[in-house]
């Protein structure tokens, strides 16, 4: 009898241990958080100040295409930063909590040089996070490598900002690739689109996104 009750137990343990190990490897990025609502009025795109956007930006079937070239010139006259066709998400900046960046990206063989994901707003400097693309690979700003092989697919990006710890992670495709520490306290906000890097840009830049949203705790 006590044999029989032993045997039960174990096998009762191997259940939850079975179903502890699935929920791990199933768990989400976005688990745990809740979804902020988004409309077209918080969706603020900045393009060269001088073309018109439809020259640079396209929404068509869900899909945001984004492309620049390296010579345009930068989103308002007086700024001399390097050419970009972003968006900005306007109206949920924030400098505490937890709050999370979610898009499927796809960027074109031969954009190079650019970032396509980056958290404006730091203690000093202008960013927290720049995810750039270089000959498909994606890097933090141009230093440690993230992810690999990106070209001509789509893929997920989860970026998460604990502004509390003072840290960031990166998830691609539900893989957690990156963590680094943050920038310090500032008007942090997230963006996307193409950014080009402050040099070994393509001369042609483009990326296209779909399913953007965010999320905070």
């Amino acid at each position: 009898m006590k044999a029989s009750n032993c045997y039960k137990l174990l096998i009762i343990v191997v259940i939850f241990c079975l179903k502890d190990h699935w929920f791990i490897c199933g768990a989400d990025p976005t688990d745990g958080f809740t979804r902020v609502p988004l409309t077209d009025e918080n969706f603020d795109l900045q393009k060269p100040y001088n073309i018109p956007l439809s020259q640079r930006y396209n929404y068509s079937d869900g899909i945001r295409s984004f492309w620049v070239y390296n010579k345009d010139k930068s989103f308002k006259p007086d700024s001399d930063t390097r050419p970009r066709t972003e968006v900005r998400i306007k109206g949920h900046d924030y400098s505490s909590g937890i709050w999370q960046f979610e898009g499927y990206a796809f960027v074109p063989t031969g954009t190079s040089g650019v970032t396509i994901v980056q958290i404006h707003g730091a203690a000093e400097g202008a960013t927290t996070l720049q995810l750039r693309i270089y000959n498909g690979n994606m890097r933090y700003y141009r230093y440690n490598l993230v992810a690999t092989d990106l070209y001509d697919k789509w893929f997920r990006v989860n970026v998460i900002h604990d502004v509390g710890k003072g840290k960031i992670t990166v998830f691609i495709d539900g893989e957690e690739k990156f963590v680094v520490n943050d920038q310090g306290p500032g008007d942090l906000y997230f963006k996307c689109g193409v950014y080009a890097a402050p040099a070994k840009s393509s001369n042609f830049m483009e990326s296209r996104w779909r399913d953007i949203k965010l999320f905070k705790k």
